[in-house]
């Protein structure tokens, strides 16, 4: 019996995620890190209890806001995909100009399954690092992100090129393969593109790798990559305008500089009681 096409997606996206999960835990986390932190566990995740709660209670609101927040949208009708087009103009037609079949297939993959790897192998190496401070931070950052994100997508209705220039802003993406839309309209819908979360989350993952060269040098370096590769995959696949990216990028940067506000202050209370 066939699997329903969501589910058909779900397991192709994933699975690619979760393939890249298992290959970087092993050669970037590896097996002596896992194994001496397994005493551990329950001590270390009963530490980052509350930030992972945090970010939980987020998506479910995130998750029961979407569905309400296209009518709060319409309702106040602050359109601003004209505003976006008059001051980019033509630059995703630009990036599109070098799209070519194994490009489109290479970008699509990173825009599907590369960002799910991007943002959950983090946890995956952070729960078992020495320093515990970057899975707080990563879990926060992310809250952040979404709670802000979906802020922008109540407020502001904004479609993306491939919905305002059909024709000249080719939507790669779903043209190469239509099956996927099953899976992006479960999760968004198409006048929520201002800020790019893409970018957003993928700056702030990078960020933190970053900061954890010191126990992950091989992360540090990957991550900015993937992040950029992601970021660009949104403009090339006709999803983002380039300002979605930048406003998605200053988005991910401040989420990081506020997860590190919250968690400094978190630690400032439970080390004076």
């Amino acid at each position: 019996m066939n699997a329903p096409p969501l589910v058909s997606m779900l397991v192709s996206v994933l699975g690619g995620g979760a393939a890249a999960l298992f290959v970087a835990t092993l050669g970037i986390v590896g097996p002596t890190r896992v194994r001496d932190a397994y005493g551990t566990f329950r001590e270390r995740a009963r530490d980052a209890s509350k930030y992972l709660g945090l970010l939980v209670v987020v998506l479910l609101v995130n998750k029961l806001a979407r569905d309400v927040g296209p009518e709060v949208s319409w309702l106040l009708g602050w359109n601003v995909t004209g505003l976006i087009y008059a001051v980019e103009g033509n630059f995703v037609m630009h990036v599109q100009s070098l799209a070519t079949p194994t490009l489109t297939a290479v970008l699509s993959a990173i825009y599907l399954s590369g960002y799910v790897f991007l943002l959950t192998f983090p946890f995956v190496a952070y729960f078992v690092a020495t320093d515990r401070r970057p899975l707080k931070l990563t879990a926060v950052a992310y809250a952040v992100n979404y709670g802000i994100g979906l802020c922008c997508y109540i407020l502001f209705i904004s479609y993306g090129p491939r919905n305002l220039l059909p024709g000249q802003v080719e939507s790669l993406l779903y043209v190469t393969y239509p099956q996927t839309q099953i899976l992006t309209r479960q999760v968004n819908v198409n006048t929520n593109v201002f800020p790019s979360l893409h970018t957003s989350l993928s700056v702030s993952a990078a960020l933190v790798a970053v900061r954890t060269y010191g126990e992950y040098p091989v992360w540090a370096l990957v991550a900015p990559i993937l992040a950029s590769a992601v970021a660009f995959s949104t403009m090339y696949l006709g999803i983002h305008w380039a300002l979605d990216v930048v406003a998605g990028a200053l988005l991910g940067v401040a989420s990081v500089e506020i997860a590190d506000s919250v968690v400094d202050a978190r630690t400032d209370e439970t080390s004076s009681t």
